[in-house]
């Protein structure tokens, strides 16, 4: 692609930095996304994604180079990719900021009159001649495909990035949110619709995890992705997930309904859960916005989150003639309920420093009421986001609610900016410790352990079951340990507590005390790899933590390496991220490489290690005995369904102490397939492949028990 206005040498560096940094904070906001935790509303995203679509463009990035053309984009590490049959395409949006080739701006009507006029046009509808028009709420949760052979659920699978998702078949199951059965006897078909959190079971929930003492989840949406992508599926039938379904792409040896009214009635006969109530059946674009604003009203009344209505065009016989773009169809279109947006004054910034060291702005406003609240905090994000709308204090900005709940500075006022103002500064130290930050990629980090605005979250994840698993020290006696016994870092927990210092905190007794002084002595012998998790390093999960421990064997020997790595000693970066092929560590790639070891060589580290190991906490590898076992050294396996008595991460724990490997998906190098109940596509892949297939009794055979 060539661009189409000259491009001077030092605009085209500029623009390259600018487009670069947007790839970096789409990416960013992609992996929110499918956790489950978007920190910005599809809106914002879509405008981060027009301004490098224009970048892009003016640089002449070729297509197949650009971040929204790259495959898997929306793949969660782990789970096996199946391509649809129909691609799950993304529909057309009416957008409140859009405007026409000469910059003049497009109203959501004349959007909506246009997309209609286009799709009579290419129908060859004459004016007497009716297009109907049927109008759904758009649900706020996750997409899914499901497959039906004579009337039993065989697979279900996200939408991935609309040409390939992720298989969620075992997790669907579990949480029982779709139909295991439709009835029909004979033939296939593909039912698609929304899995969602209804908001009495979201809220009993968080109710929940409050009770434990464990963090909320931020809202329905997030909540559902999250638990959908969960690998551990022991409880999803108790959190109340469900689904609405909504249309049948393709069939065999069925026969559909005429329009989409009655497939959705047709599902419902078939014992498919739909959403039929007060359904919208239009004309013309006046009416259908008209319907779309009305239902707005009605978001409060229901038991689920909307975030806008799908306009679809009710004879399916059109959509084949309508057909597609390379990104949505042309049968449907998205109207989005605009968020209530309002202008404030920017009195302040403040750096804020989160649990994992993260620096992020947060803008002080006047105090402003939106969505029924009084805001007077608001989001900024992150650094390259604060320079790229250039907020600056004393600005007039626009606020809104990303998906309702958190605020965010959206936009400035340029024409009523105050003489005197200055672009905000990034921090070259942590605002509260002083200790020098860490940059990656657009993100500022403190990397200190120690840091008081991050001190008690540290701990708390320090002392939690999966890392040293201190049993008693929770989120209320970790806030009285650091306030009221000094406690600041890690290794404290053990140099300055004593049963009768607890014993005058709040609720807590002699026996209560006693019992956390013993845990935390048993925790002395938790090993490398649950205190490596437990110092909250980014990109240190429990997996990454038991390779470096598995790999290095102590904390002097890790340490050692990260002194080499840091230094650019090219052994040592070759030994774990090589230009080319998988280095020592599966899954550490070069950026993901350089963050870890540098944080691992700060001096603030290197403390709370040293005085881990002076108090007696094990810094060495905790690792099974290995005794190899012929015909499972060497071999790679993959775990599939739920077992009988074995849970995945014990099965996954005896092959590797038997010298095997386990990977978590199906190829021609796998040996074995150990498929439990629920195996889903990885076991039809194995079967595909010629791959041996065994249950857990054969697995234990193999293992010698």
């Amino acid at each position: 692609m060539t661009t189409t206005t000259p491009v001077t040498s030092t605009n085209a560096h500029k623009d390259r930095v600018e487009l670069e940094e947007l790839e970096a904070q789409l990416r960013y906001h992609e992996d929110l996304y499918r956790a489950g935790k978007p920190e910005i509303p599809d809106g914002a995203f879509d405008e981060l994604a027009d301004r490098y679509a224009e970048l892009a463009d003016k640089l002449g990035v070729p297509a197949a180079e650009r971040l929204d053309a790259r495959p898997g984009a929306d793949h969660t590490e782990g789970f096996e990719q199946v391509e649809h049959r129909v691609p799950m395409l993304s529909l057309e949006k009416l957008t409140p900021n859009r405007r026409d080739t000469h910059g003049e701006p497009v109203s959501i009507l004349e959007q909506l009159a246009q997309w209609v006029e286009r799709r009579r046009a290419e129908l060859e509808l004459t004016d007497d001649v009716e297009l109907p028009l049927m109008v759904e709420p758009k649900i706020d949760g996750i997409s899914v495909s499901l497959l039906y052979r004579d009337g039993a659920l065989v697979r279900a699978v996200t939408r991935g990035d609309g040409r390939r998702g992720d298989d969620i078949t075992t997790q669907v199951r579990r949480a029982r949110c779709v139909p295991d059965k439709l009835a029909f006897r004979s033939g296939e078909m593909e039912v698609r619709g929304e899995l969602y959190w209804p908001n009495a079971a979201f809220d009993r929930h968080n109710a929940r995890l409050e009770a434990a003492g464990e963090e909320r989840i931020a809202n329905p949406r997030n909540g559902c992705a999250g638990m959908m992508k969960r690998k551990e599926i022991d409880g999803l039938e108790e959190v109340g997930i469900t689904s609405f379904l909504y249309s049948v792409p393709w069939v065999k040896g069925l026969e559909l309904p005429p329009t989409q009214t009655d497939t959705l009635r047709w599902l419902q006969e078939l014992g498919a859960p739909v959403y039929l109530a007060e359904v919208g059946h239009t004309e013309g674009a006046d009416a259908t916005l008209a319907f779309c604003e009305g239902y707005a009203t009605r978001r409060e009344t229901l038991d689920f989150d909307i975030d806008g209505m799908v306009i679809k065009i009710d004879e399916l016989k059109h959509y084949s003639i309508l057909g597609a773009t390379g990104h949505h169809p042309h049968w449907g279109v998205a109207y989005k309920f605009p968020p209530e947006r309002k202008t404030t004054r920017l009195l302040d910034v403040e750096l804020s420093v989160g649990k994992t060291g993260k620096i992020t702005p947060v803008a002080h406003l006047a105090p402003v009421e939106l969505a029924r609240t009084t805001v007077t905090r608001a989001s900024l994000h992150n650094f390259v986001e604060l320079a790229r709308k250039d907020v600056r204090v004393g600005d007039l900005v626009e606020v809104e609610k990303a998906g309702d709940i958190i605020p965010q500075v959206v936009g400035v006022r340029l024409e009523a900016r105050p003489d005197g103002t200055h672009p905000f500064p990034r921090p070259e130290v942590c605002p509260a410790c002083g200790a020098a930050v860490l940059a990656e990629e657009i993100f500022i980090y403190c990397p200190n352990p120690g840091c008081s605005a991050q001190r008690q979250q540290r701990l708390e994840h320090f002392a939690s079951r999966r890392a040293l698993d201190v049993e008693g020290l929770g989120s209320s006696l970790v806030a009285q340990v650091v306030d009221k016994l000094g406690v600041e870092k890690p290794h404290h927990l053990f140099t300055r507590l004593d049963a009768q210092k607890l014993a005058g905190l709040e609720r807590m007794g002699k026996k209560s005390s006693e019992n956390v002084m013993r845990a935390l002595e048993a925790a002395k012998s938790a090993g490398l790899s649950r205190v490596l998790y437990g110092l909250a390093i980014r990109h240190v999960g429990e997996t990454m933590a038991e390779d470096l421990a598995r790999h290095f064997g102590s904390d002097e020997a890790l340490l050692a390496f990260a002194e080499r790595y840091v230094a650019g000693d090219e052994t040592a970066v070759a030994t774990v991220a090589p230009e080319s092929g998988t280095g020592a560590i599966e899954g550490l790639a070069r950026k993901t490489a350089d963050s870890i070891f540098a944080e691992l060589d700060s001096p603030a580290i290197r403390e709370v290690l040293d005085g881990l190991r002076s108090v007696g906490v094990s810094l060495t590898a905790k690792v099974a005995v290995r005794k190899e076992v012929e015909g499972v050294a060497g071999k790679t396996f993959v775990l599939t369904g739920t077992l009988p008595t074995l849970k995945r991460d014990e099965a996954a724990a005896r092959i590797k102490g038997a010298g095997g490997k386990v990977s978590g998906s199906v190829s021609k190098k796998t040996d074995y397939v150990v498929a439990g109940d629920d195996a889903g596509s990885k076991l039809a892949k194995a079967t595909e492949l010629g791959v041996a297939v065994l249950d857990e009794a054969g697995l234990l055979a193999l293992l010698g028990d």
